[in-house]
């Protein structure tokens, strides 16, 4: 089976066309995704035909489970069947140095503009829908003795291992925790806190989690824990979740950086319409996985 490997700032997918073919992909994305067996990778996305967009884009993270969306999932899956030529109708716009087309989601219809040079896509936008606050949208189980306005679910407070968080709740097609610090993201314990609030009891299909910390007005740095597979090098949803709870709490601009340890996410908001993601991509390796191998 030939597979192409694609990273977005860090955040690293395998990408498959799955458009003719069937397997057990759950049992194969932990398999392929593995670091030290498989080929590596964050997430394993499938090229599948749609009905309602240009194609359709299937995730399932490095554990097997399934992923609503992912923005830089789709960045990689813009710059992947663009280059392959998987319609004739994708192939012939990126030959005019741009191309717009749509991309079926399990959270709905996300639309993509790519930037090319000599046939080749090294930018991607994303628009990544409006965001959703109320609870069973995100979804969340806030509790009753903690007042909650009809508004953005902001500064809410969560007690792990006796740490005091306080998290900006929201939805991006996939759920999100953000955690403002005062202090260096690079000193906050990750590795142990992530896990723990990914599947607290009030997440009930578990959360991904962002501890950031504001440089300026246009400027934010942050680490990511994502739900199903750990620390990740960035997070396009998980971008645009910071960017839109430090809008709301006063703290940037309409549009702001994101600085991950895999790079800078530009991500624009009017605190109206949808959330715009934008950043670079690029195609690390293609190969072919043995049959059986799973």
């Amino acid at each position: 089976m030939r597979f192409s490997k694609l990273q977005a700032t860090g955040n690293d997918f395998i990408l498959v066309d799955a458009r003719t073919k069937e397997e057990e992909w759950s049992k194969l994305a932990r398999a392929m995704c593995d670091r030290h067996f498989g080929a590596g990778a964050d997430g394993l996305i499938l090229v599948q035909n749609s009905t309602t967009a240009d194609l359709k884009m299937h995730i399932f993270n490095s554990d097997g489970s399934e992923a609503e969306v992912s923005g830089n999932g789709l960045r990689c899956f813009a710059k992947y069947t663009i280059e392959k030529g998987l319609t004739g109708k994708i192939s012939s716009r990126a030959k005019q140095g741009n191309c717009s087309l749509t991309i079926e989601t399990l959270s709905g219809v996300r639309k993509v503009k790519a930037y090319t040079s000599r046939n080749k896509v090294n930018r991607v936008e994303v628009n990544m829908g409006l965001p959703q606050f109320q609870p069973d949208q995100i979804p969340v189980k806030v509790k009753v003795d903690i007042p909650i306005a009809s508004g953005p679910i902001l500064d809410y407070p969560l007690l792990i291992d006796g740490k005091k968080l306080t998290l900006s709740l929201l939805s991006i097609g996939n759920p999100h925790a953000v955690s403002f610090s005062s202090r260096p993201v690079a000193d906050f314990p990750l590795a142990e806190i992530g896990p723990k609030v990914e599947r607290h009891p009030m997440f009930p299909q578990r959360i991904n989690f962002e501890v950031v910390r504001v440089l300026s007005r246009g400027k934010i740095e942050a680490r990511v824990w994502e739900r199903g597979v750990g620390e990740t090098l960035a997070c396009g949803s998980g971008a645009c979740a910071i960017a839109v709870a430090a809008q709301l709490s006063g703290y940037a601009e309409t549009q702001v950086d994101i600085m991950l340890e895999g790079g800078t996410l530009t991500i624009s908001w009017d605190r109206v319409g949808e959330v715009l993601l934008t950043g670079p991509v690029e195609e690390v390796f293609t190969g072919e996985w043995l049959e059986g191998k799973s």
